[in-house]
């Protein structure tokens, strides 16, 4: 299972809002079909394979372009395990066991 937070930033809008550009990388992602979580802060992702997480990932870079944008920033933290097949709900869930 990879998780992976994703943070798109588009470069010389109008305003201080982005929302509109947030909305427009979720409607790609939600064509995708891949599992995905906004936060106010970024998105986070969880994939099967490689292939399906930067498909996503490039389809929301790329929908920011489609809304008129000509320079896009694109931050990407992938976890990529292996040996389990944890969710991002298993982390959150194992921190907070131990918080008591």
């Amino acid at each position: 299972m990879i998780s992976a937070e994703l943070i798109i930033i588009p470069i010389g809008t109008s305003g201080t809002s982005l929302s509109k550009y947030v909305a427009a990388a979720v409607a790609a992602l939600d064509e995708t079909g891949i599992k995905y979580e906004v936060s106010g802060m970024g998105t986070l992702l969880e994939a099967e394979n490689t292939d399906e997480l930067f498909n996503a990932i490039k389809s929301a870079h790329e929908a920011i372009f489609n809304e008129g944008m000509d320079r896009v920033v694109t931050s990407v933290n992938i976890d990529d395990r292996r040996d389990r097949k944890r969710t991002l709900a298993d982390k959150v869930r194992s921190v907070e066991e131990k918080l008591g």
